[in-house]
């Protein structure tokens, strides 16, 4: 046999802390047919600086689907199925990198997808820019080695072959056809090449992850052995692989036959469903009603058809509404007759490659009144690859190398609801049949029907009230996941353990909000002093603010008055154009110089705000320019005066120590006590201490300016307009 080895690499991503899917940084494989081996060279690395430690990288892996993980531990909502990924951990200790190997025999062609991230992050805000976290890098290369020439297995033709080793197994495989039910695989005429009885291992099916139903037969000292297999997957090629157990000197010749039993589905019509479909929605058409209509008789003969086969097969249409958003529509309308002769079959296509990173919702609906006898049950499963078609045998929901999902109604409990999460790309089916109390009589009359609604949705109900539905991407690949907030978690947002209440999500928007409120002192000061620009920027600060956080909130105490970006970016201007106006007031330069530095400090924190929202220098550049212009002015002040400047210590001992005092408490809670659980009242504070400080930094008013009186000015104003009235009255 001629082997073929191929290498496939993906760049190198760099790793976060995991407090949601979007934080698992996700790598998508193409295996190709025919493989017989896949080995993942997994690479992990990470920083040399002083910050960096040693951590521990989860890696999952998972065939048709992105993996399903829980690394918090978080509860699911209620129906949806979940069996855990397999992973693997890499230990990043004392050495830099760290290079492991995971191999895979035989594994399924197709997806294969691998999910890698850091441990749960511990919820810390970090400014961007005060201090530098460590890199931790992962890359998965693939190696594959696959046979260019594998033996095809013919179904009902005996075929000769030999394995000339135990170091050599030997690989065939066959091709299932639609319909097939069951299939027998069988080994005879077995003898090595000493004419001994021969000890051999066939291993039928791939490998999968992160459940392996690959099965095994072991024919030891025999000459003929066989394995039954119910429902294999429908119009695939199955590999079967036989190695000798024997001695390694020994070269085993054995028989191969593979046989299938296929099952006739029942007449549905579908092509006349489709034509009456299409003129539903075109328009009758003169002439076309009586060619869709079926002939005299043939209802009848279609009834009997159905009664005979081993299956009801139900058209249905998939409609793709958007990206990983599809609903599958029925075309003899949402109910479906179900009996207890043979299974009603409804094909759920999710094979297109992309649809595999949404949630697959099936939900039925059981007419009562429809069911006879009144105690009967319809059970469903839900499966890939091949449909279960012996529900009245067994109702484990089993196939040939694959388990699917039970569902089951009746008059007692007439609705049931199945979620899968990241549905493996390939054909699902939906099976249904009636079962009837044992000691009822007979059952084969009876009939139910079944509301079916099947639907494929980014995110199982749009992640709820407390989540935020996010449309992430790999590469050309697309997938959904969940955000929470307000202390809800779990894959769709519905576990409420850790949940803020109503009441604290209340008291989080009133204390970020009213806190702001703090800046009406300042903005008196300053009006007192005649700053009125320094006023004007200080309320616009406040409005700004006060409203961007009560949109902010992640709970039900929410409101906007205008869109999120633009609340958040006046927010931010109006917090860095504070400072700088402050601090240049704090300078007592000219009043022309004053107002330029004003309006183009203003200008360029805009442009910096824009270019880099959540950037450090983006507060601190226009803070430490203006401390520069500060103190080089407070120097010139001084020679001239030959005294310190501010000359009197009162200015200094009540004003400015405390202002500046103010000043650095609130940037050290801004900048190294926030975390996602303190931040509405550490927010808060920050607020309150920078108001204050504003309040406290403020100079007092020039020396020629006079202060406000109010009833002088209205009266010297009303005197003028007076006097001018005499005037003019006089003069004509």
């Amino acid at each position: 046999s001629l082997y073929v080895s191929e290498y496939f690499s993906q760049s190198a991503q760099k790793l976060s802390f995991y407090s949601w899917y979007g934080n698992a940084k996700l790598f998508h494989f193409h295996v190709p047919e025919d493989t017989v081996l896949l080995r993942w060279l997994l690479q992990a690395s990470r920083g040399k600086g002083p910050e960096c430690t040693s951590m521990e990288i989860t890696v999952h892996f998972r065939h048709g689907a992105p993996p399903v993980i829980n690394p918090l531990g978080t509860r699911f909502p209620a129906n949806a199925t979940v069996r855990p990924s397999y992973n693997i951990s890499i230990t990043l200790s004392s050495a830099v990198q760290n290079t492991t190997f995971v191999n895979v025999t035989t594994p399924a062609a197709g997806d294969w997808f691998i999910a890698a991230h850091l441990p749960e992050a511990a919820g810390r805000i970090e400014v961007k820019g005060f201090s530098t976290p460590c890199p931790y890098m992962f890359q998965a290369d693939m190696f594959v080695l696959r046979l260019t020439d594998m033996p095809v297995l013919e179904p009902g033709v005996p075929m000769p072959h030999t394995v000339v080793s135990p170091a050599k197994p030997l690989h065939v495989k066959v091709f299932v056809p639609k319909h097939a039910s069951g299939m027998r695989f069988q080994l005879s005429s077995c003898v090595t090449s000493e004419q001994r009885a021969c000890n051999v291992r066939v291993l039928l099916g791939s490998i999968t992850l992160p459940q392996s139903f690959q099965r095994s037969l072991t024919c030891t000292g025999s000459l003929n052995c066989s394995l039954a297999l119910d429902s294999p997957p429908w119009e695939k090629w199955l590999q079967i692989m036989v190695e000798s157990l024997g001695t390694a000197n020994a070269s085993v010749s054995l028989e191969m036959l593979a046989s299938f039993t296929v099952c006739r589905p029942g007449s549905t019509s579908s092509f006349l469903n489709f034509i009456s479909l299409n003129q539903s929605q075109a328009g009758a058409r003169p002439g076309a009603a009586g060619s869709a209509a079926p002939a005299p008789g043939e209802a009848p003969r279609n009834a009997s058809g159905q009664r005979s086969s081993c299956l009801q097969s139900q058209p249905v249409v998939r409609e793709d509404l958007d990206v990983v958003s599809v609903r599958y529509r029925l075309l003899n309308g949402p109910s479906v007759p179900v009996n207890s002769l043979s299974p009603t079959l409804l094909l759920l296509s999710l094979n297109t490659g992309m649809d595999s990173g949404g949630s697959l919702v099936v939900n039925l609906l059981l007419n009562k009144t429809s069911a006879s006898p009144a105690n009967a049950t319809v059970v469903a499963c839900v499966s890939a690859a091949s449909p279960v078609l012996s529900l009245n045998a067994t109702q484990n929901c089993s196939t040939a190398f694959s388990q699917g999902y039970p569902l089951s109604v009746s008059t007692s409990s007439g609705e049931a609801m199945l979620i899968v999460l990241y549905p493996q790309t390939d054909d699902w089916f939906l099976s249904l049949q009636l079962l009837c109390p044992r000691g009822q009589g007979d059952c084969s009359s009876a009939e139910a029907k079944v509301t079916v609604f099947a639907y494929l949705t980014p995110c199982f109900n749009d992640c709820g009230p407390y989540g935020q539905c996010s449309l992430l991407r790999r590469h050309g690949y697309l997938y959904a996941g969940c955000s929470c907030k307000a202390g809800w978690g779990g894959w769709s947002c519905t576990d409420d353990t850790k949940a803020q209440t109503v009441g604290a999500q209340n008291l989080a928007t009133l204390l970020l909000t009213l806190s702001n409120l703090m800046f009406l002192p300042a903005i008196a000061v300053a009006v007192h002093r005649y700053y009125l620009v320094e006023a004007s920027v200080y309320t616009y600060t406040m409005f700004f603010s006060t409203f961007y956080h009560a949109c902010d909130q992640p709970g039900v105490a929410v409101m906007c008055i205008m869109d999120y970006d633009t609340l958040q970016y006046c927010d931010f201007l109006g917090s860095v154009v504070s400072i700088w106006v402050t601090i240049l007031c704090m300078a007592r330069v000219k009043k022309m110089l004053k107002y330029v530095l004003f309006v183009l400090g203003t200008l360029l924190i805009a442009m910096s705000l824009q270019l880099d929202r959540r950037g450090v220098w983006n507060m601190m550049g226009p803070c430490l320019f203006a401390l520069v212009i500060m103190v080089t002015a407070w120097v010139h002040h001084g020679a001239k005066r030959r005294h310190c400047y501010p000359s009197s210590w009162k200015r200094w001992v009540f004003y400015l120590l405390p202002g500046i005092t103010l000043a650095f408490i609130a940037i050290s809670v801004y900048a190294f006590m926030e975390t996602n659980e303190n931040y509405y009242y550490t927010h808060s504070i920050w607020h309150v201490l920078v108001a204050c400080s504003v309040a406290f930094l403020l100079p007092p008013r020039d020396k020629h300016k006079k202060p406000w009186a109010w009833s002088q000015k209205l009266t010297c104003r009303y005197q003028i307009c007076q006097n001018d009235r005499e005037e003019l009255y006089a003069v004509t």
